[in-house]
């Protein structure tokens, strides 16, 4: 991910089909699939899921505005679908745009978009030798309460979006203060 470049999130959509692709076969080339496994990371699967009907659940990815350029991203919030309260939510970065404050960015949209639709929490799962991935989840204030698991369940408690405040009109006549 290069800094000067404008970064975009976007909810799958056809169009993405091509660039979610080409992140798929780069994490699954990476070995990425050891520790992000909710569907297979496959072109076809980037097809499918770029071509499902709309349902509750959300998919993302981040770009640099170019559809034919490969992901820099990939985030879901899902179980909507399913009738879950509580989504959980999912990330990958390409290898590429690892450690520059991507993953971070996803996990904002993310969370601000679970709050938006009236989620009160979040969960996720990391394998606990995943460092990286564990440290930004404790950073961004997950609560891991079970440690000895093959793999850890976290949450994260999501605060209601913010209204939009009107604008404050002042009535009256402005003294400004003296000195």
């Amino acid at each position: 991910m290069n800094p000067a470049s404008p970064l975009d999130i976007h909810p799958l959509a056809p169009r993405w089909t091509h660039a979610l692709a080409s992140l798929f076969t780069a994490l699954d080339s990476a070995g990425d699939a050891r520790f992000f496994h909710p569907h297979p990371l496959t072109p076809d699967e980037a097809a499918r899921l770029c071509h499902r009907p709309t349902g509750a659940d959300y998919y993302c990815l981040a770009t640099t505005g170019d559809p034919l350029a490969p992901a820099l991203g990939y985030g879901l919030l899902r179980g909507w679908d399913q009738g879950y309260a509580v989504p959980s939510l999912g990330i990958a970065v390409h290898p590429d745009a690892r450690g520059q404050g991507l993953s971070r960015v996803m996990m904002n949209h993310l969370h601000a978009e679970a709050a938006r639709r009236g989620a009160p929490r979040v969960r996720l799962k990391v394998y606990p030798d995943n460092a990286p991935a564990l440290g930004l989840y404790e950073s961004l204030g997950y609560h891991f309460p079970d440690r000895n698991a093959d793999q850890l369940v976290g949450t994260l408690e999501l605060s209601p979006p913010q209204r939009e405040t009107p604008p404050m009109r002042f009535y009256g006549q402005w003294n400004p203060p003296v000195d």
